[in-house]
């Protein structure tokens, strides 16, 4: 029978954060095909503990697992990079055991597909292997971004931004398939790459439509007089970085109002710093988003730099809350702006369209069940991943009745 070796730059569990909810849910579909094999990397000893968990939740439908703590800082990733030629992403990654592992495991068992979920992962596909290649999103515009934006970094984003698009290319050139987590950036990809024979394609993301309900049981916070916005995201990524400090200093002082939320783990310190301003909260992690997200009069999403699709417009949606979109992360959602989410470009146009949603509580009701609607409509994982048994060249296991 057909296995698959699942490959990813960050073991995909639990599903708390943007990488890993797609990681785990591909990875728990894919479990659903036949015996899937597991290498991943792991941020610390914390991270590398979920492998049990991630186990048990797969029902014992799990092969051999290889994770490891990633330990490659970035000052030594970036010399071996300027060394080799190659892109730090490649060398901040690489390792020795888990290519042993990989390479061990293609011989010893009947591996049909490696599926790799992040681009820098498809070092390590043995060659001639059939390849699935999920770049989520295409890395290398997000440094051309930065590298666009100036600054003393601005010739290393450029540097990386050219090293990773020739690997992607050349990654794409040799895979079976090439999915990308929108229309959008599939479209992107394939009109810089050019590469007339690559099955390139894109795989939504779902949202957990269950667990994110406005109707779920829940510890519900106690709402204030002051009306809240919240923004939620990992603190430490440097797009959200950028959007919470651009919306606390160009944004929220036109609306005096109201409160600030930034909601999510690990925030930088210029993050932390926001919390000095009497009207901002910076709340670390937090037990359960949701919490926050029912309380919220507002969700805010007023990043200036994004790729791919953004799980935290998804989550808002699902919880029936109006959302206040950039342009940037309203990107390959499939809704109706003005209907399912309101979108705005400047800082005067968001900040006129949250004193509006503010002042018509009525409205802000109807866009957010609105957004809840669209979000069953087409947003349920197990639709979104449908494709997958397609992809990856085995059909579903029929359930014994």
């Amino acid at each position: 029978m057909s296995e698959i070796l699942f490959l990813a730059h960050r073991i995909p569990y639990p599903p708390d954060r943007g990488d890993k909810i797609r990681s785990w849910n591909i990875l728990k579909a894919l479990a659903g095909l036949g015996t899937v094999h597991l290498a991943a990397f792991a941020d610390d000893e914390a991270d590398a503990a979920h492998l049990p968990a991630l186990g048990a939740a797969l029902g014992g439908r799990l092969g051999e697992a290889h994770v490891e703590i990633r330990r490659t800082g970035r000052a030594a990733a970036a010399l071996r990079a300027l060394a080799s030629g190659k892109p730090v992403s490649l060398t901040l990654f690489d390792s020795r055991e888990l290519r042993s592992f990989v390479d061990r495991i293609s011989r010893e068992r009947p591996i049909s597909t490696c599926f790799a979920f992040s681009g820098q992962m498809a070092q390590f596909v043995p060659k001639g292997a059939r390849l699935v290649m999920d770049f989520v999103d295409m890395d290398s515009a997000k440094f051309q971004a930065y590298a666009g934006a100036g600054g003393l970094l601005a010739p290393i984003h450029q540097r990386e931004a050219e090293k990773l698009f020739a690997f992607e290319r050349a990654t794409a050139a040799r895979a079976a398939v090439s999915l990308f987590v929108s229309d959008a950036e599939a479209a992107l990809f394939k009109a810089r790459a050019a590469l007339a024979d690559a099955d390139i394609r894109a795989l939504h993301n779902g949202v957990d439509l269950d667990f994110y309900d406005p109707h779920a049981r829940f510890e519900r916070g106690s709402r204030s007089e002051a009306p809240l916005l919240v923004f939620t995201g990992q603190m430490d990524y440097a797009p959200n970085v950028d959007a919470v400090r651009w919306f606390a200093q160009a944004v929220l002082p036109a609306v005096p109002t109201a409160r600030f939320a930034i909601v999510g783990r690990n925030p930088s310190d210029a993050v932390r710093r926001l919390a000095s301003h009497p009207r901002i909260l910076v709340t670390g992690a937090v037990p359960d988003v949701r919490t926050w997200l029912a309380a919220a009069d507002v969700v805010v999403a007023p990043l200036r730099i994004a790729r791919g699709i953004q799980n935290k417009v998804l989550e808002a949606m699902a919880m029936a809350r109006p959302v206040v979109a950039s342009p940037a992360a309203f990107e390959g959602i499939e809704a109706t702006p003005g209907r399912d989410l309101l979108v705005a470009d400047t800082a005067d146009a968001q900040a006129k369209t949250i004193r509006h949603l503010l002042c018509d509580p009525v409205r802000a009701a109807t866009i957010g069940a609105a957004a809840r609607r669209r979000m069953e409509e087409a947003y349920r994982w197990e639709v979104r991943l449908a494709p997958l048994a397609n992809i990856v060249g085995i059909p579903r296991r029929v359930q014994a009745a």
